[in-house]
């Protein structure tokens, strides 16, 4: 058991500081809207607070999930901020998928005020968060990691220290990265198929055991086939996330031909009218 603020209770960060209020752990949330915090009170008890800082104040773990590098900056380090009234020696767990240039200057201001910061991003969608099973990759040092591992564990399948501060960020990268390919090979094949006149349901039930089968494949091809796109990760959320991993390949001098054209496919879909699509609706535009 900890003592636990929990800032952001998004699709992800309700249903996560849900599994750690079930552990037994003292959580207190908070939430820009208030009646999600108020929400969250009511279904898991604990407390919540007006502030990141009022949330933070106390607590051993501090852990976010918000949605890109200026709402983490300004829970972190905001004139409300959680570092303000954070203890030394707290743990600050980043679960937002940002940039690692952000996660490297908040640890930096977090070790100058006697904190401790582990970015550790997750992957396994809204399903993952509220059923538990998320993958988390993390960066930070690794006796840090391992006071927080048992907290994070509340809502893991796996997790991992990769490396210093940022890896987790640059390994959440890549699952972006290979998520945008593989979707888009998923789209063309189903939208391919229903073309040919063949029941994408029976082939998929065939292809899946073979060297074509992955997540996207085993839980959305049924979806997709439907034209129904309401399963968690947002179109818009996919193309914030794809722009750090562009802006990081330029910057570290890497070259991701495939996930920048699949990134331009994705703002069709936003001009189609998709932003809050999920991830699958790439098969739109084959429609």
């Amino acid at each position: 058991m900890a003592k636990v603020a929990f800032l952001g209770l998004g699709v992800m960060g309700f249903p996560m500081a849900g599994h750690l209020a079930a552990k037994g752990n003292d959580v207190t949330v908070y939430n820009r809207t208030p009646a999600k915090a108020e929400a969250w009170v009511a279904r898991h008890k604990g407390t919540f607070a007006a502030t990141p800082a009022k949330a933070a104040k106390g607590a051993e773990f501090v852990m976010a999930c918000v949605g890109n590098d200026d709402d983490l900056r300004q829970v972190c380090t905001g004139p409300d901020g959680a570092f303000s009234t954070m203890s030394p020696g707290a743990v600050f767990v980043d679960h937002t998928t940002v940039s690692a240039t952000i996660t490297r200057k908040l640890a930096g201001q977090a070790a100058a005020a006697g904190l401790v910061f582990i970015d550790a991003p997750v992957s396994g969608g809204q399903a993952g968060a509220e059923n538990g099973p998320l993958s988390i990759m993390c960066g930070g040092d690794p006796a840090d990691y391992a006071r927080a591992e048992p907290v994070m564990a509340a809502y893991a399948r796996i997790c991992r220290l990769i490396g210093s501060s940022g890896a987790g960020q640059l390994a959440k990268m890549m699952n972006q990265i290979c998520i945008a390919g593989l979707m888009q090979g998923l789209s063309e094949a189903l939208a391919f198929g229903q073309k040919a006149g063949l029941d994408g349901e029976k082939v998929v039930e065939v292809i899946s055991q073979g060297a074509a089968g992955s997540w996207q494949m085993a839980n959305r091809h049924k979806t997709m086939l439907k034209d129904e796109f309401e399963f968690g990760f947002a179109v818009d959320w996919m193309r914030k996330d794809l722009g750090i991993c562009l802006d990081t390949a330029d910057d570290i001098g890497a070259r991701l031909p495939v996930t920048a054209l699949v990134d331009q496919f994705y703002k069709d879909v936003q001009l189609m009218g998709g932003g809050r699509n999920d991830t699958s609706s790439l098969i739109r535009r084959l429609k």
